[in-house]
């Protein structure tokens, strides 16, 4: 199934949800790259929340950009199937190898804002993730491993921990929260 299609046929959470929708159909519909990078206004990415199997739990990564705890997730860079990036990031990010996706569904959409940086030495501008997320389970007692040109720290979080361990507000608020309620 394509992307365009697993979009279309989610059923939005809440009105950002729905909102983020439309914005993220017309964009794949009218964006020939929006699955790379290099579209430098918006671009496709995905994130794992991925839970332990008890579901109280999730795993977390200090980002080095954001400089916060985070969820684990990626660029598609051209790849369409976002459940195998997802899952390739999981174990880049943090080294658990033997985690499942719950489902191929997508568990939540969100467009991100993200400022602009510095990658690799590059300046990189302000713009848009397209975000898909997905929900896997991983057994908290895998040994985790930093990806430090990723992030500096991998750990995992209580849901309660995790709220407050996120120093970015925005997504405590619209997205974290929203995961948790979902699990």
């Amino acid at each position: 199934m394509s992307l365009f299609q697993e979009i279309k046929n989610y059923e939005p959470l809440n009105e950002q949800e729905a909102r983020d929708k439309e914005v993220m159909l017309k964009y794949i519909l009218n964006n020939e790259n929006c699955l790379m990078r290099e579209n430098l206004i918006a671009h496709f990415t995905v994130s794992l929340w991925t839970v332990n199997k008890a579901r109280t739990k999730t795993l977390m990564v200090y980002h080095n950009i954001y400089q916060s705890w985070s969820w684990i997730g990626g660029h598609a860079d051209g790849i369409e199937d976002l459940c195998s990036v997802a899952m390739r990031e999981l174990q880049e990010e943090t080294g658990v190898s033997n985690a499942s996706l719950v489902s191929r569904d997508i568990f939540s959409l969100e467009i991100l804002t993200v400022d602009g940086h510095i990658k690799k030495g590059v300046y990189v501008p302000s713009h848009l993730h397209l975000n898909v997320t997905y929900l896997a389970e991983a057994d908290e007692n895998e040994k985790l491993v930093v990806n430090e040109e990723e992030n500096q720290a991998v750990k995992w979080w209580t849901f309660e921990e995790a709220l407050k361990a996120s120093t970015e507000p925005w997504f405590v608020e619209n997205v974290y929260k929203k995961l948790i309620e979902r699990c």
